[in-house]
């Protein structure tokens, strides 16, 4: 293979620590790790850091991986396939469920929606594509916050209505559950009197790359205060197949 260049390996080397390990390393942890002097290390982390490959929490001065790496990893899969990919799924998760679907992907901390389907009939409705939803709170965004690589909200977590889930352990423990469970529910907590619930969609290495749900009242998808799991069904559903073409 001939001649390589050290610096190139060694930050190499720093970044599958930072993928592998815990959320954030300290430089005193990645010298230990590689076996190098900790002034070596400072100037590959400071470059890597320039790039946006790298990113130094404030508080602790500990590493972790930065956006701009996480983004060109998944680049090959970018927002309009998805949505032409998705489009299909979507309408028939509207006819099946009669709610409308939404798709979102996370973007800057928060859902950005890339394919909106009405609800299947003559009520007065808005196209929501290209709006911004809250992670915290909603269904969409609880399932790209429980797959995302740092798994952190916007900060502050603002509550939208009296049900918003606005305290970090108490998300987190959500996130747990809709890690485990492979689905999410959003009660009230965007607006009041709304309900929905939402399902990942990986890429063909199994990485979480968007999420897709239903949204109603209440009174239709939770009529007697817990979900009526069969509309969980119809978009665990979706999410297996856009899933399944994906890997096509």
């Amino acid at each position: 293979m001939g001649e390589t260049i050290q610096s190139v390996e060694r930050a190499a080397a720093i970044l599958r620590l930072l993928a592998s390990g815990p959320r954030h390393l300290g430089v005193a942890e990645l010298a230990r790790a590689m076996g190098l002097p900790k002034g070596t290390l400072h100037g590959i982390l400071r470059t890597l850091v320039h790039v946006g490959f790298v990113e130094q929490d404030a508080d602790t001065g500990k590493y972790r991986l930065g956006a701009t790496l996480l983004h060109l990893g998944s680049s090959y899969l970018d927002v309009n396939e998805l949505r032409t990919r998705s489009i299909n799924w979507a309408d028939a998760l509207a006819g099946r469920s009669r709610e409308s679907a939404w798709i979102g992907t996370l973007h800057e901390g928060h859902v950005l929606v890339i394919h909106h389907v009405f609800r299947p009939d003559d009520s007065m409705q808005t196209l929501q594509v290209g709006t911004y939803l809250p992670t915290h709170a909603s269904a969409l965004g609880k399932v790209l916050l429980a797959h995302d690589p740092y798994g952190e909200a916007a900060q502050p977590l603002e509550p939208c209505t009296k049900h918003t889930i606005a305290d970090p352990a108490a998300l987190e423990a959500e996130l747990d559950q809709v890690r485990s469970r492979g689905w999410a529910a959003e009660m009230e907590e965007l607006t009041e009197g709304e309900v929905a619930i939402a399902a990942p969609i990986k890429d063909p290495r199994g990485l979480v790359v968007g999420a897709i749900g239903i949204r109603g009242a209440v009174e239709r998808l939770a009529p007697d205060g817990g979900l009526n799991m069969q509309f969980v069904s119809y978009v665990r559903d979706a999410a297996r197949a856009i899933t399944r073409d994906l890997a096509r």
